[in-house]
């Protein structure tokens, strides 16, 4: 286990177990013709990350969470042939993870802390999402829980593509595109450092 400062403040570091976590973005399909489109569900697979978390002085949680852009894979039922063209887009043409290979959310203080119970918190955080070459800022709500060496948060947030000057995808003559308004759902796990 790693600390740092004194035992009545010390800060445990946490590291976020991508095997042991979920992250998710939804895309939804609007346009004319949506009925027929599809509204992808997408994974995150590479990603990497730390929080820090002091119990006497919960403001100052941090987190730092980094996702290979080039990792985001369609996890929907759908032909291989499908799935192939559709990652090749998002990868190429809408995230470009050849000039921008890294997705970064860091967060140097919470904003606020709310104890519910025991080891049970709702963590309010306005960090930074640099994606796409852009840096903005995105407030994200979780709900943390400790328990032994384990640190667990899950919640969700959307961000717009505009934000990060990405176009959504169209298709058929822009009859059929993805909203700008992307819904990320999360359930990180992290081990004591």
């Amino acid at each position: 286990m790693t600390t740092v400062g004194t035992p009545q403040t010390a800060t445990v570091r946490y590291l976020i177990d991508a095997a042991r976590s979920t992250f998710i973005v939804r895309a939804f399909a609007t346009g004319m013709l949506s009925a027929f489109a599809h509204s992808p569900k997408i994974a995150v697979r590479d990603f990497e990350g730390e929080v820090r978390w002091n119990s006497n002085a919960l403001e100052d949680a941090s987190l730092r969470l980094a996702i290979q852009a080039s990792s985001l894979t369609v996890t929907d039922d759908i032909s291989d042939k499908d799935r192939h063209e559709i990652e090749r887009k998002m990868h190429d043409e809408v995230l470009e993870a050849g000039s921008f290979p890294e997705i970064v959310y860091e967060c140097p203080r919470v904003s606020s802390v709310r104890k519910m119970g025991e080891g049970l918190y709702v963590v309010a955080l306005n960090g930074e999402l640099s994606l796409h070459g852009e840096t903005r800022d995105q407030p994200v709500l979780a709900r943390v829980t400790l328990k032994d060496d384990t640190l667990r948060a899950a919640g969700e947030f959307s961000v717009r593509q505009s934000d990060y000057q990405i176009s959504p995808v169209t298709a058929a003559g822009g009859t059929i595109k993805l909203k700008d308004e992307l819904k990320l759902s999360f359930d990180i796990n992290a081990h004591k450092a």
